[in-house]
């Protein structure tokens, strides 16, 4: 019995195993390979375009005006009621339908005149599949297709730095190619990272929106509105990759790097202390038991006033430690500033930061130059538009590693900053959310020495 071929091509996406009578063939090993066997090829084309229909119509397989869509289809099933075959080979399931439906029928037709079908790449020692189990294949196959081509729409769109699938962020819009801003929500996302860098404070900030815009976040969300990309005017995809300067921002590029900055210092403390109003919160560390100190607030009728004192949290010992005033601790933990800064800022080698910064700057630049060189290499024909866009996303996404590995580096100028808050009359001045910052900043840990009822701070000071 003999063993027949066929399949289904779209000129427009593939090349055509072409098994022409003389026995000529053009495509891969395997291909031929598994053509040789057939004792008959049949052919048909997806329809096409007046461009590549001629070529099309210049083949040994034409067809003439008025047969069906798949006209070597049917003249197969006419020569198998004539003589039967012992099997048909497809290269792929796809090659019978463009949908479930279709390869349904096309299996139903194989099945009435009891043909069983192989696909190449298949041993052919083991039984044929029956229709059912082919169907199921062929689902299976259609479902990986359809999100293989959505997961390359969403490629292409990410390439041309169009914004990811799924609803605008909160303060956006989803404009034509890109995001735009939200004239009624946008408001509220900048005023919030307004009261975020003035005052540092997590939970506070997300009080702050209750109360102003009756708006309610969690922390979570709000925690992810500091990080996120997209307010800073850059496009983030789950590759990873960051897009620069996509889309109008909400938070610029230097209140940005502040809120790193406090995220990063708020990070080595608990989360209720990160957020606390109280300068010395999460910092100060009992040196006799080893034990964090917690702000308390205790308040005196008669007198109406509140007094703050810091208490072990958890004091191991039999005799517990004593609280000790906040003003106390704060008041020796400036002396102690002024005097061991000064010293540790000379005595310690720093790095130099505008070296660094000009070094970095010189990579952005030099990627920039590369940048708005593309569109000429694609007039002279050097690269296509395909390349073109692939090598733009390339260069911008490293343009953004290189602005966020600047945007981390710290202050240049830290000499002369740490000879100003060298200062006793510097840290009086200030209210209790700054020193809460420059604490935060360059403290990493208070630890309290008790002599008797007296008390001496010892502070650990990093820059």
């Amino acid at each position: 019995m003999k063993i027949i071929a066929y399949s289904y091509v779209d000129l427009r996406c593939e090349t055509v195993p072409n098994a022409s009578l003389q026995g000529s063939f053009k495509g891969s090993a395997e291909e031929a390979a598994w053509w040789a066997i057939a004792d008959r090829v049949y052919q048909d084309y997806a329809e096409l375009d007046a461009a590549t229909g001629a070529a099309a119509n210049s083949r040994e397989t034409r067809q003439p005006p008025g047969i069906a869509h798949r006209p070597q289809w049917q003249q197969l099933l006419q020569d198998c009621q004539q003589e039967l075959p012992a099997a048909v080979l497809v290269r792929q399931l796809a090659d019978l339908g463009d949908s479930v439906a279709e390869v349904g029928d096309r299996l139903a037709e194989l099945e009435a005149l009891h043909i069983p079908l192989r696909i190449a790449g298949a041993d052919p020692q083991t039984p044929a599949p029956s229709p059912a189990e082919l169907l199921q294949q062929f689902q299976t196959l259609q479902s990986a297709q359809h999100r293989q081509r959505i997961q390359q729409g969403h490629a292409r769109n990410r390439i041309r730095a169009q914004p990811p699938p799924g609803k605008a962020p909160y303060g956006y819009r989803r404009g034509k190619d890109r995001y735009v801003l939200d004239r009624t929500t946008a408001p509220v996302v900048k005023d919030f990272f307004d009261h975020f860098l003035l005052y540092g404070s997590l939970r506070g900030s997300i009080r702050y929106l209750q109360q102003k815009y009756n708006k309610k976040i969690s922390s979570s969300t709000g925690k992810r509105w500091l990080t996120s990309p997209v307010y800073r005017g850059d496009l983030e995809y789950h590759t990873g990759d960051i897009v620069p300067d996509t889309h109008p921002a909400i938070l610029p590029r230097a209140e940005a790097a502040q809120v790193d900055r406090i995220l990063r210092r708020n990070r080595k403390l608990p989360p209720r202390a990160a957020s606390a109003p109280r300068s010395l919160s999460g910092l100060v560390t009992c040196g006799e038991c080893q034990s964090a100190l917690r702000v308390c607030s205790v308040t005196r009728p008669r007198q109406s006033r509140s007094y703050l004192y810091l208490r072990p949290a958890a004091c191991p010992r039999a005799k517990k430690c004593g609280a000790i005033a906040y003003e106390s601790v704060l008041h020796a933990t400036f002396e102690r500033i002024c005097a061991d800064l000064p010293r540790l800022v000379s005595s310690t080698p720093l790095p130099d930061v505008e070296q660094m910064q000009r070094a970095i700057a010189a990579q952005i630049h030099t990627r920039q130059t590369w940048l708005v060189q593309l569109p000429d290499l694609v007039q002279q024909g050097i690269l296509d538009q395909q390349t073109a866009d692939l090598r733009a996303y390339t260069l911008r996404t490293e343009i953004a590693r290189l602005q966020t590995q600047i945007d981390q580096l710290p202050p240049a100028n830290l000499r002369a900053i740490a000879q100003v808050i060298s200062l006793p009359q510097f840290w009086l001045d200030l209210s209790e959310s700054e020193r809460r910052a420059y604490f935060r900043e360059f403290l990493r840990q208070i630890v309290l020495e008790r002599e008797g009822r007296s008390m001496a701070g010892k502070a650990g000071i990093f820059c």
